[in-house]
């Protein structure tokens, strides 16, 4: 009772009055039977900011489908093509517009500008008119206001003719293209979800984390790669030296010491002083800046010097955290340094490299003063990256483990489970174990610890290690894998050794009942529920597609990705998004009017558990983008 009488203290400062809480439940009533906001979905993305732009800015065909509804019989094909390349890139399509045309766009601004109206109109048209007013440009909002909401057109029709020769007279036009543009983008979209995995082998995560931080509104469930920047971000020198060896491994120094300004030369210096023949250890892809070195010796060398640190933190963290159980993966500690060679699950493999100048075969894990003095630095220059450092808090703040929405699931990795499909249960630093979702909620509040307690704490330590944890270790909710033989694809040429168990999680996520029982331990019963998961790979090519547990045979059957040349579309698709790495080239669209899913089709969010379909159908859209050529796409 007491506790009541406190909510509604608290609630009479808003309302004050019997009169404004009626009003204000009548204004909630009335927001409730609107029509549901469009979610897009997007996971995987690896990195690769430009498709990740061409998809932002096209919706994944959402603008496209919305011109074809709305102008199907008034416009030609290649007029509602030309109408979808402005909406996408504003700025660039105008600029070609004045390079080919010096004079005389008065008409096609007229023109444009009332296409753009209303189709800026149907766009909103979902929404309440306080929504749509708080999405206005301040110094648009009245134009676009009085624009978008015309009343009694017969006798204002030259009041909203003279507005926009107005606009045309003084020169505005193309700034209130470009403004509509923008807000038919953000009316299209009303949610925007990343199912994990922004950093990895792509050019520019930092380009993609500054457009999400302009999103009005989204939401991020960590994946392995992100948790692992986050700790390196917040000093863990194991998360430090992955993220380097990952950066040097495939070309994104750009990114590195351009973005986040880390210092890469005591690297340079020191690996080429030390260390000899590297080629075991040649970068998958070399740099392509005109300001980088073209010395494939020096960055094979740089990369084996950072794989050589690594594997030497790994085994101090394992060593240090026995609870992980994962001694097995102590990897310098098993080599038989006389013979050249390695035991690993009882088989003897020999390794491709043996010139290991900085191990103490005594002490295999312990860095030498030289190795000690890179790390440390490197972990300063992480940790005093203002760049890096805003999109690690932004990553914090709107990000998670697992979301629950609209009553979906939404994580990137799994749900850990045994051979029998139970919940696995986890005693790392509880006295109670723990499993599902009460497991991801102190994974969630460790991954937190790691970078928000007191420096030198002990709770920031076991932080920092778990954060790494997630990244790789056992089981882990995030990685979803029993190891990540980063070692064995490094220095053992036998491929057979390169597998990567999966969690059993994998095994039952095709089972309705598997799906029902996750959705019922996160306390989502709806109808239409869930499971939104990101991670793994789908196989097109055997018939595989992103609905799972219990859909409909032939329910996955429908094309994707119309505006991907033909080879482009069965080349391996991650479960959310998937594009073509273009780096360095433009999208697809400012070579081809409408280029880049002309007419996309979306699935119902049946994914993991397909439920009765909802009596208020969801605006939920599915997104796909092309994987890379990688051995282990999705880790």
């Amino acid at each position: 009772m007491k506790q009541d009488i406190r909510y509604l203290t608290l609630l009479s400062r808003e309302f004050p009055s019997v009169q404004s809480a009626c009003a204000e439940i009548i204004k909630l009533e009335a927001i409730r039977s609107l029509p549901k906001g469009t979610e897009h979905f997007m996971s995987d993305i690896h990195g690769e900011h430009e498709a990740f732009l061409h998809i932002l800015n096209n919706a994944s065909g959402a603008i496209c489908e919305k011109i074809e509804e709305l102008f199907e019989s008034t416009l030609t094909s290649e007029e509602r093509r030309g109408l979808a390349v402005l909406i996408y890139y504003p700025v660039e399509t105008l600029h070609g517009i004045h390079e080919r045309a010096s004079f005389g766009l008065n008409d096609w601004y007229r023109v444009t500008l009332h296409r753009l109206i209303e189709m800026a109109r149907y766009t909103a048209s979902k929404y309440s008119r306080s929504k749509v007013r708080k999405a206005l440009p301040q110094d648009f909002a009245y134009i676009m206001e009085e624009l978008l909401n015309p009343q009694d057109q017969h006798n204002k029709h030259t009041y909203y003719d003279n507005i926009i020769r107005s606009v045309i007279d003084t020169g505005m036009a193309d700034t209130l293209i470009t403004e509509l543009c923008t807000f038919i983008k953000r009316m299209a979209v009303d949610t925007l979800h990343i199912v994990g995995d922004i950093f990895d082998r792509g050019p520019h995560a930092d380009r993609i984390l500054d457009e999400l931080r302009r999103f009005h509104d989204v939401d991020i469930q960590w994946g392995n790669h992100d948790v692992l920047w986050m700790g390196a971000a917040a000093g863990s020198p194991v998360c430090v030296a992955i993220a380097v060896k990952n950066c040097i491994q495939y070309d994104n120094m750009d990114m590195l010491e351009n973005a986040y300004g880390i210092n890469l030369l005591p690297l340079a210096v020191f690996s080429d002083v030390t260390y000899r023949d590297a080629a075991v250890f040649r970068p998958r892809v070399l740099p392509a800046g005109h300001s980088l070195p073209r010395d494939s010796e020096l960055f094979s060398r740089m990369h084996k010097a950072m794989c050589v640190i690594m594997f030497k933190l790994e085994g101090q963290i394992i060593a240090r955290r026995p609870e992980y159980q994962m001694s097995d993966r102590d990897m310098l500690s098993r080599i038989n340094y006389q013979n050249g060679t390695i035991e690993i699950d009882g088989t003897v493999y020999p390794l491709r490299d043996t010139d290991f100048p900085t191990i103490d075969p005594a002490d295999p894990n312990k860095l030498t003063p030289e190795e000690q003095d890179i790390i440390d630095g490197l972990v300063s220059s992480f940790r005093r990256s203002e760049k890096l450092q805003i999109h690690t808090r932004f990553l914090y703040s709107v990000g998670s483990i697992y979301r629950r929405h609209n009553g979906n699931l939404l994580y990137h990795g799994c749900i850990p489970c045994d051979g029998n499909g139970e919940f696995m249960e986890f005693s790392l630093y509880s006295d109670t174990p723990l499993k599902g979702r009460a497991f991801l909620d102190w994974a969630d509040r460790l991954a937190r610890q790691g970078y928000f307690a007191p420096d030198g704490s002990m709770e920031r330590l076991r932080g920092l290690d778990f954060l790494w944890f997630l990244w790789c270790g056992r089981n882990s909710p995030i990685c979803g894998r029993t190891k990540i033989t980063t070692f064995e694809r490094a220095l053992i040429e036998d491929k057979a050794s390169y597998t990567e168990p999966k969690n059993p999680y994998y095994v039952y996520y095709g089972s309705e009942e598997f799906c029902r029982r996750i959705l019922d331990d996160f306390d989502l019963h709806k109808p239409w529920s869930r499971i939104i998961n990101g991670h793994m790979p789908v196989k097109v090519k055997e018939g595989e597609g992103p609905p799972q547990g219990g859909r409909p045979p032939g329910s996955h059957r429908r094309r994707l990705l119309q505006g991907l040349p033909q080879a482009d579309r069965h080349s391996g698709l991650h479960n959310v998004l998937q594009l073509p790495r273009n780096a360095h080239r433009r999208p697809r669209a400012l070579y081809h009017p409408g280029g880049g899913n002309t007419r996309q089709e979306g699935y119902n969010l049946t994914f993991l558990y397909s439920g009765k379909p909802s009596p208020q159908a969801h605006d939920i859209r599915y997104r796909r983008r092309r994987g890379h050529k990688a051995p282990h796409r999705g880790s």
